[in-house]
């Protein structure tokens, strides 16, 4: 059953990363679905950009391309309908077979590809395709790989002219053609580059990585601006045009230029600008408790409109994709605004799930907001100095590594206790398996998924609760030999054999999900407090992290000495109540995770909040958590029961 219940924490951890990296909207779809999604927007692109050349006044100029067009449309229909289900999907298809009736009645150009352009921005929307980089492209990279993969076709400016062009049919695209890339988004350029385009000689560059290919696609779209153009495109910028549409790099790479601004107008200057320089585009990102307020307003404008479920995902997102991304920062300069704040935010959630009047969740966003201003102003409104930095940095590691320290400690002092260092390896194996998941998560939540909120919650959420339904077990396991007549007949039983299999794999299990839970914590904060600190932080970032670790060694290396010098019943004793508190924090804490997700709902009530104990004044949570002690206390019983027969 435990070894069970381990497998079930790594596959509960990847389902975690498939919802981040697939949709956090109705379907989660899988791999081979997300396949299908991007192929329907790469066709819809095609459609949109090629049937205007093609089609004409009603006339057919060439009938082999028309064929394509009815293909991709005919196509298009099949797809979706073999996708999850979502509620737009039944209108979604109408769309697509109004497109395919209005391609077979040779429609004007610009009619199919404005269908054609809504019906591939629904798509993206209503199965949450991840169309945007996470970070800004390396335009010098795409030049590189340009001249290594593209230069022999396109040519070495992208004119359609390389040594290989002659001959090709249909020829290599010219990136200059300002008709016909007025109408190629970046999305879709990263999207040939990514699945190529059959019956031609564009292959799918697949051996390259995301990053490459959106660095590829940038940097074909780039090649058509003259400096002029880019020059004027930059005073814009500055000047703070454009800003409203390009807040994210995603209205950038989405969408169409033509329809993002008429040609040789100044906002068309700034996408051309923003294209060549995606960096400035993350530079002027908003701060996140910025985003915290937006999404507030945003909230409470939908409750107005009768929009409780809107207003009630908005809410979530004011906290998880803004505020959370600096509360580790203000905690520790100001713990109990950091709490007033949450409490707050948690209150509005709840007043929008009880469906109180208008004007009171407007009041409460109003309350809200007041206190984003006090913690604006707490932290500097800008970036954090480098005290702040510094103290931030060792606190969020101390704090985060000290409950995996604790578990970590008492397990290995009971198994050199004991004598059975048999154990030992599965204990290493599962610390270690957290350590180098910890360090794939990194990598994945920097290049490649951007983990939402809802899914890091989620998988916290799951995490400690596997957790702490582990150290129950261990826990319940150690107090059975607290006593000496036990520990005696323990000594007999397993003279000669190894820890059972349950219990060694029940020890790597809480291994591995002490860490990890702790780990996948400390990657989100110092991704946040990194941003927050700048360039000029970050020395201090690292010496707080290096200060941390140093501490959370010898925390750890005082713990274990001592623990392995107590007399061996009171030892069991201290290491059982210790894992059974720990289960207690990690219960709460867990259904806090999934209430801030939205996953479970948030009913306050009026008692204390001490989030280091897993203590928050929600009915869930405290409910949860009275059973996990009556569970603890039933198994103390139970101990004793049998310690006495």
């Amino acid at each position: 059953m435990m070894y069970r219940a381990l497998r079930l924490s790594i596959v509960a951890w990847w389902l975690c990363v498939m919802l981040a990296s697939g949709s956090h909207g109705p379907a989660f779809a899988a791999p081979a679905d997300q396949e299908k999604a991007q192929t329907i927007v790469h066709m819809l692109d095609y459609v949109g950009v090629d049937y205007p050349e093609f089609v004409q006044d009603g006339q057919v100029l060439n009938a082999e391309e028309y064929q394509e067009q009815l293909e991709f449309a005919t196509q298009v229909i099949a797809l979706l309908g073999q996708l999850p289900a979502v509620p737009q999907q039944a209108a979604l298809l109408e769309q697509a077979k109004s497109l395919l009736a209005r391609i077979e009645a040779k429609a004007p150009g610009g009619e199919v590809s404005t269908l054609a352009t809504a019906l591939r921005n629904g798509v993206m929307q209503a199965w949450r395709l991840s169309v945007a980089p996470r970070q800004a492209p390396d335009l010098a990279q795409g030049a590189r790989l340009f001249a290594e993969h593209c230069a022999a076709c396109h040519g070495a400016q992208g004119r359609g002219d390389g040594q290989l062009a002659k001959g090709m049919e249909p020829p290599p695209s010219n990136f200059h053609d300002a008709a016909r890339m007025q109408q190629r988004s970046l999305y879709g350029l990263y999207n040939t580059i990514t699945l190529g385009v059959d019956g031609t000689s564009m292959r799918a560059f697949t051996e390259l990585s995301e990053a490459e290919r959106w660095a590829l696609a940038f940097y074909a779209a780039s090649l058509r601006a003259d400096s002029e153009t880019i020059a004027r495109g930059e005073a814009a910028w500055k000047r703070g045009e454009g800003r409203a549409v390009f807040n994210s790099l995603r209205p950038l790479v989405t969408g169409v230029p033509a329809e993002l601004a008429p040609a040789g107008s100044e906002l068309d200057a700034v996408r051309a600008y923003l294209t060549q320089q995606p960096q400035a585009v993350q530079a002027a990102a908003p701060a996140p408790m910025d985003i915290s307020r937006t999404k507030l307003d945003e909230a409470a404008q939908a409750y107005t409109r009768g929009d409780r479920e809107g207003a009630r995902r908005l809410a979530i997102a004011a906290y998880l994709e803004g505020f959370e991304l600096v509360e580790a920062a203000l905690d520790n300069v100001d713990a109990s605004l950091r709490a007033e704040i949450e409490r707050e935010m948690m209150a509005l959630r709840s007043a929008i799930g009880e469906g109180q009047p208008a004007a009171a969740v407007t009041a409460q966003v109003e309350k809200i907001n007041a206190l984003l201003d006090r913690a604006d102003a707490t932290l500097g409104g800008g970036s954090l100095s480098a005290t702040t930095a510094f103290v931030s940095s060792l606190l969020i590691l101390l704090r985060e590594g000290l409950e995996a320290i604790l578990v970590l400690s008492a397990i290995v002092a009971f198994v050199v206790k004991t004598g059975r260092r048999d154990a030992l390896p599965y204990i290493h194996a599962g610390w270690i398996g957290a350590v180098v998941l910890g360090a794939i998560t990194w990598a994945v939540a920097r290049t490649m998924l951007g983990i939402s909120g809802a899914d890091r919650e989620l998988t916290e959420g799951i995490t400690a609760l596997l957790a702490a339904a582990m150290l129950l077990y261990v826990g319940w396991w150690l107090h059975r030999r607290s006593n000496a007549h036990a520990w005696n007949r323990f000594i007999r039983e397993q003279v000669d054999a190894a820890l059972g299999k349950r219990t060694l794999w029940a020890m790597a299990g809480v291994s591995f999900l002490a860490v990890y839970r702790e780990l996948f914590e400390v990657i989100l904060f110092y991704e946040s407090l990194w941003a927050q600190a700048g360039s000029g932080g970050h020395g201090a970032v690292l010496g707080g992290m290096a200060a941390g670790a140093l501490l959370l060694v010898l925390i750890g290396g005082a713990i274990l000495r001592y623990s392995v010098r107590l007399p061996i019943g009171p030892f069991f004793a201290v290491t059982s109540g210790l894992l059974a508190l720990l289960a207690v924090v990690f219960v709460g804490n867990g259904v806090a995770a999934l209430q801030e997700a939205g996953a479970v709902d948030a009913t306050l009530v009026h008692f204390i909040s001490l989030p280091l104990l897993g203590i928050h004044p929600t009915a869930q949570g405290l409910a949860l958590q009275v059973i996990t002690l009556v569970l603890i206390l039933g198994g103390l019983w139970f101990n004793r029961r049998q310690a006495a027969s």
